[in-house]
């Protein structure tokens, strides 16, 4: 897996990764990002596995 530096907070991340914050944003701290609801999360996460074991499933 390929690491990102995180600005200069000192942190690594993965270079690919899937944001669920706004996911049932109920707070006020996620309602600023958004506040996507469950149907729609479902369907963002049902494609982020679909993409993911699509590769495997093709040579395998």
């Amino acid at each position: 897996m390929e690491y990102r530096q995180l600005g200069r907070s000192g942190l690594k991340v993965p270079a690919l990764s899937f944001g669920t914050g706004t996911f049932g944003g109920t707070t006020e701290f996620f309602k600023q990002w958004g506040d996507t609801d469950v149907k729609e999360a479902t369907r963002l996460v049902d494609i982020c596995l679909w993409r993911l074991a699509r590769p495997y499933l093709k040579w395998h």
